[in-house]
């Protein structure tokens, strides 16, 4: 998976995502979104959002869940869970 095909997922509106996501599919077969933390329920919304309303071809190929170890500014490490949504046509 190219970082090309990678979108971002963060705190903005979740339609900017959507639209970021039908924009990748138009150009490619699959759409790899990436969330930590909070992200991850707007992460979900993003990729059932695309899949019921935009591209209804879409399926969920693959879904990775974990963990990763975040520094803080304190020094402190801290973990913070992540997920990987897998689409593709």
């Amino acid at each position: 998976m190219t970082e090309e095909n990678t979108v971002f997922i963060g705190s903005k509106p979740t339609m900017n995502y959507v639209l970021a996501v039908v924009t990748q599919f138009n150009s490619g077969d699959e759409v790899v979104l990436k969330a930590r933390g909070r992200a991850i329920s707007r992460a979900v919304d993003v990729a059932e959002i695309v899949r019921n309303r935009f591209v209804s071809n879409a399926k969920v190929k693959d879904i990775k869940i974990g963990t990763e170890p975040l520094t803080t500014e304190e020094g402190k490490t801290t973990n913070v869970s992540s997920i990987e949504i897998s689409m593709g046509k």
